[in-house]
């Protein structure tokens, strides 16, 4: 998407979700007192890094315990509240944000982590070509269901093919995306490349 077109739906969608979003976020602190908001260094285009934002649905610390940045169904480590969160995909809204501070887009490449980044193939690389998204071509293809390689094949492509057209396309197919699986297994669905 252009960036008046991410500025616009992102910044709409922040006003009419307010009401939402604010109830999210008292259950999130009334749930363990723990912070609201859980920030993730994630990698986006051009392989520079940004502070990604989320509503925290996991312990304070998850991620230097268990299967550490991994998550999988029935992990002990998502909190009762970040259930719900997990499970209607609200803990994303504050990316909406991220999309408004220009470092997403509404539509493209789920942002990853650094060391997953450093072990892409070039042709993978070719992912960070584009912002990353709050949803995307393999978002609407499978979610974390997906292996690995074939959520950034389907990320490659997208940047080959992007136009309004397909960007409408993602738009009207991520509502059902939603309810498709989000965990991707022990090793969070990455698996070194040979």
């Amino acid at each position: 998407m252009n960036r008046p077109a991410d500025i616009a739906l992102a910044g709409t969608t922040l006003v009419l979700a307010s009401p939402l979003l604010g109830i999210a976020a008292l259950a999130t602190k009334l749930g363990d007192r723990g912070p609201v908001l859980y920030r993730q260094t994630r990698v986006g285009k051009d392989g520079v890094d940004f502070e990604l934002l989320k509503l925290r649905t996991m312990v304070v610390g998850a991620e230097t315990v268990g299967a550490g940045f991994a998550v999988d169904r029935g992990d002990p480590r998502i909190t009762r509240v970040g259930r719900l969160l997990r499970k209607l995909s609200l803990d994303e809204l504050p990316q909406l944000w991220n999309v408004v501070r220009g470092e997403m887009s509404v539509i493209g490449p789920r942002p990853t982590l650094r060391y997953q980044v450093e072990r892409y193939t070039a042709h993978q690389a070719r992912r960070l070509e584009v912002k990353p998204g709050i949803t995307g071509w393999a978002q609407v293809h499978g979610r974390a269901t997906l292996p690995w390689a074939e959520r950034i094949e389907l990320d490659v492509w997208y940047v080959d093919h992007r136009s309004p057209w397909l960007d409408l396309k993602i738009l009207a197919k991520t509502p059902l995306a939603l309810f498709s699986g989000t965990y991707k297994g022990a090793q969070g669905g990455w698996k070194a490349q040979p």
